[in-house]
């Protein structure tokens, strides 16, 4: 045979042994570093962390869940899915009058709280998936409720390092819930006004030091620079002062360390849910030694908080582009002199 041939029967041999992995591949579609899903013929499969789901198509749209979290139900909110959550964990802390009313109805039914979930309650909704956060205390929780045939799906969205990342899984609940057309739409309006925003803040050449949360017992657990907080407030035209740290995740800091690093802080944002600096120092005294105290502006989460419910932790969770404006806001207030806080409240 032809040695051109031959090379070119072999090259012709060699692509069409690759193409079916390589359209394999171009079936997932990320949401985040995290979360990838794609859509099969007979099957929906979700990478969640180092969980893999593989849901027959037929299971869905899923018309009843469970929410172990209620850091999940704004993705329901925004969706205006409600009627799909047949039970939810610790109601106390649920801020939506939506889902506090079908409570109240008993269309939604309490199943526990942080402490103990009721699993004969939630096994007798008989729901398509319990969604939840993995907490490792309650596997035998989890595995009794998968062996009852109850998908169990961990979504961890307090892991997301990206603001957009973790506002794009509502596009995964679109999926999961026969709104993804509304799902898309929801997170391509919040992409757009995200990036508009950041594109403002970036035009400001003074960028303010920032410090961030509080302390809990002898340590401040400070947003390490690779966190949606950290991301949030330079993508708003502050200078935080862990910018150029890597962890994920909080960063466990000593007083006299976060001293030594905010002496030209001018604002502290996150605070907690305090009403006014008196209150903070009570649970504190030793804050007043901050120059910030005095000297800057304090911003605690209390904007829409109503008893143990805040609003911040449930559409805070997927409105990136409103918790960006509130520190816009914070920061720049000349970029948008008529806006009022929505997450976000100052302290006096």
């Amino acid at each position: 045979m032809n040695l051109k041939i031959l090379w070119i029967l072999l090259l012709i041999t060699m692509s069409s042994c690759k193409s079916p992995e390589n359209q394999e591949q171009k079936k997932w579609i990320t949401i985040s570093n995290r979360i990838h899903y794609q859509k099969l013929n007979d099957f929906f499969e979700l990478k969640s962390g180092k969980y893999l789901y593989k849901i027959p198509n037929s299971k869905l749209p899923f018309k009843k869940v469970v929410l172990l979290n209620a850091s999940l139900v704004g993705y329901f909110t925004l969706l205006q899915k409600e009627n799909s959550i047949v039970g939810i964990s610790s109601p106390e802390y649920i801020y939506s009058q939506n889902i506090l009313q079908l409570i109240d109805q008993k269309k939604i039914i309490s199943v526990g709280d942080e402490a103990k979930y009721d699993l004969e309650k939630i096994i007798s909704l008989q729901p398509d998936a319990v969604f939840t956060n993995y907490i490792e205390n309650f596997e035998n929780t989890y595995s009794l409720l998968k062996k009852n045939g109850i998908e169990v799906i961990f979504i961890d969205e307090y892991l997301e390092e990206i603001p957009l990342e973790k506002s794009k899984i509502v596009e995964l609940f679109g999926e999961f819930l026969g709104c993804k057309s509304k799902a898309d739409s929801v997170y391509q309006t919040i992409e757009k006004d995200y990036y508009s925003l950041s594109n403002l803040a970036k035009k400001e050449k003074i960028k303010p030091v920032v410090i961030a949360n509080e302390m809990y017992g002898n340590l401040w657990y400070m947003p390490g620079g690779n966190t949606v907080s950290a991301h949030l407030i330079s993508d708003a035209g502050a200078n935080y002062i862990l910018k150029d740290n890597k962890n994920s995740k909080a960063v466990p800091m000593s007083f006299e360390e976060v001293f030594a690093q905010a002496q030209k802080a001018q604002f502290w944002v996150n605070i907690g849910i305090y009403t006014n600096k008196k209150s903070l120092l009570a649970i504190n005294p030793i804050y007043s030694k901050l120059p910030v105290f005095d000297h800057g502006k304090l911003f605690a989460i209390t904007a829409k908080q109503r008893d143990r419910a805040n609003d911040y932790f449930e559409s805070g969770v997927v409105r990136a582009d409103l918790v960006l404006k509130d520190y816009i806001k914070i920061f720049h207030p000349n970029l948008l002199p008529n806006y009022q806080l929505t997450f976000l409240k100052e302290l006096q």
